[in-house]
């Protein structure tokens, strides 16, 4: 079977399967609300050769971006502008006193120096310079420019320091458990107890004539214009779309559990919730220790962590939300054991919340479908394998977009609910629509529901910070 492509919310209530569309011919879904961000300050740092480039490549982004081509108009769109009469509606705002430059000699300092020792010293360069303005407390968000002197090479993290490794082993969706580290992801970790979220730029985003590193591609601009600035909107408070909610849906809170290593490696010793409610606000809570199993080999919590963590995400949702949730859907990185099960269960029942769903969401799956000709199975095409197994394609041809846009062959992910009480094609149409979540794209075929990626980019960064560090609780921080 294949499921339908699922709406988005918009402006106005308006809908779309789209999130281009929906804001080109709706607005943000915040369109008109006293707490959209009319106008976006925007911090910028980074090296001074970069920074007026950068910020005369953001003004032109104010007027419209034409569309790649006219074959296929619905994968690459036009960047309709962004101002407060177009797109997201809103401004983005700089000023030469919210502007700081990485010295020369810094610069040099990060280029001359040796493999790891670069990536060190270029964190802690940046993160001082970030500190220093973020504390004037004048901007939204912070735009750095990262440095083009860093060697694009990734430091194994597992111990073994001084090692690095080419970028294209760290290429899967969900990569060995504190195996590597990035200038990203040790920056932000450094930076979490900021008030404003970063957001990190190469040059060859916004110019042209500097090529993407090695095993890496260049979107269209207008496709790069798309995703920058939806995530600048929705770092500074907004809200670009939301999932569709029946007033007869009970509210739900969403829980993604993954699990990562300690940068030195030496165990696997915290958890990571991603804490969502319907409409896409999200909060972050740390677990407890886990530990792998000898039995199938995979990282699981023990019932008395389970309970915890649970109870720890139904507080976050509380703080947030001001109520309790009348559903719970938890979705995991691996399969339930029964002492987890039951830890849930406990929580649910503590707080007597009835409806509580839980599933083991694999990142793929050994089954396969095919259709009649060379194109590749649908997006959404559901098989289901049996009781308790299902066979999702979140990534597939498009019938809107009128082609496949992957470079590879795409692959389902799998869908194990702990108990099959709803109907496969229910199920399987919620986590379809959690994949659109995604506000580091804006395409419609995410791969993962937002609960797992959202878990899996937090626990790469909270890797590397210490059990007692304060740490950011908006995704915002991690994206």
């Amino acid at each position: 079977m294949v499921l339908d492509e699922p709406e988005l919310e918009f402006g106005g209530a308006a809908r779309h399967i789209d999130p281009r569309f929906g804001i080109t011919n709706y607005g943000p879904a915040d369109l008109g609300a006293a707490d959209a961000p009319r106008a976006i300050r925007v911090g910028l740092v980074g090296p001074a050769d970069q920074l007026e480039g950068l910020r005369r490549w953001l003004e032109r982004c104010r007027e419209p971006i034409a569309a790649k081509d006219e074959q296929y108009p619905h994968l690459f769109p036009e960047f309709p502008g962004c101002d407060t009469d177009r797109g997201l509606h809103t401004t983005l705002v700089f000023s030469d006193r919210n502007t700081r430059a990485i010295s020369s000699r810094d610069l040099r300092a990060i280029e001359t120096a040796d493999g790891p020792a670069a990536l060190t010293r270029a964190v802690s360069i940046y993160a001082e310079e970030i500190r220093a303005l973020a504390d004037e407390n004048r901007v939204d968000v912070l735009l750095v420019a990262r440095p083009e002197q860093l060697v694009e090479t990734i430091r194994r993290s597992s111990g073994r320091t001084g090692e690095a490794v080419s970028p294209s082993e760290d290429a899967a969706d969900d990569p060995p458990l504190g195996q590597f580290a990035n200038f990203h992801d040790l920056l932000k970790a450094r930076l979490l107890n900021l008030r404003q979220p970063i957001q990190i730029i190469r040059r060859s985003t916004w110019d042209e004539a500097t090529r993407p590193p090695e095993g890496h591609s260049r979107q269209d601009e207008a496709s790069r214009a798309w995703n920058l600035h939806v995530a600048l909107y929705y770092k500074a408070g907004g809200v670009p779309w939301r999932l569709l909610r029946s007033p007869t849906d009970l509210t739900t809170c969403y829980v993604g559990i993954a699990f990562y290593r300690s940068d030195d490696g030496s165990a696997l010793n915290t958890s990571v919730a991603q804490v969502f409610n319907e409409r896409g606000d999200g909060v972050i809570v740390r677990g407890g220790p886990a530990r792998i199993s000898r039995t199938d080999r995979q990282p699981h919590l023990a019932r008395a962590d389970a309970h915890a963590l649970l109870l720890q995400a139904l507080d976050a949702y509380r703080r947030e939300h001001h109520t309790a949730p009348a559903r719970i859907v938890l979705h995991k990185t691996s399969a339930f054991t029964g002492e987890e099960t039951g830890g849930f269960q406990d929580a649910a029942d503590e707080r007597f919340i009835d409806a509580l769903e839980m599933s083991w969401v694999t990142s793929s799956e050994g089954a396969a479908t095919f259709r009649p000709g060379d194109a590749p199975p649908l997006r959404g095409t559901l098989a289901v394998l049996g009781e308790r197994e299902l066979a999702l394609y979140a990534t597939g041809s498009i019938e809107f977009y009128r082609t496949y846009p992957g470079m590879y062959i795409p692959r389902p992910i799998g869908i194990r609910p702990v108990i099959a009480a709803r109907d496969p094609r229910e199920l399987a149409a919620e986590v379809l629509a959690l994949t659109k979540m995604n506000w580091n794209q804006t395409r419609l075929d995410g791969r993962l529901p937002v609960t797992l990626r959202t878990a899996n980019q937090v626990k790469s960064v909270l890797r590397f910070c210490p059990p007692d560090q304060a740490v950011a609780t908006r995704y915002a921080h991690y994206m």
